[in-house]
């Protein structure tokens, strides 16, 4: 019975750690710029199009919703608002575009430093 209950007890760890491993997998940048049929490049001449006078001030690329995306923080002189706009990595096309207030940009940079930090 003792036998038969550790063995139960490490196939559930077993199961629960493969799970896990799977789960908590993040692609490397490596990966994800290969599954891109998209440039950088390109996403962001498309995005600067929707914000002529705008400047690049990040860019990434990320996994968001099941979907590749460009993301990119766009500024524009005379404002504190960032523009975030992204590009579908695979397809060119602009699926967001969010105008976004300083305050929320720094609660957004903070959210993305603790959630890597985990």
């Amino acid at each position: 019975m003792s036998r038969l209950l550790t063995t139960a007890i490490a196939s559930t760890f077993a199961v629960v750690f493969a799970t896990s491993a799977a789960i908590a997998h993040e692609p490397s940048q490596a990966e994800l710029l290969s599954q891109a049929t998209v440039s950088e490049a390109t996403a962001q001449a498309t995005a600067l199009a929707k914000v002529p006078s705008g400047k690049i001030a990040s860019s990434e690329l990320e996994t968001e919703h099941n979907r590749l995306i460009w993301s990119f923080d766009i500024t524009q002189a005379g404002t504190s608002n960032t523009t975030e706009i992204q590009v579908d990595a695979k397809s060119g096309k602009i699926v967001s575009t969010q105008i976004e207030a300083p305050g929320k940009e720094a609660a957004e940079a903070a959210a993305e430093a603790k959630e890597k930090g985990k």
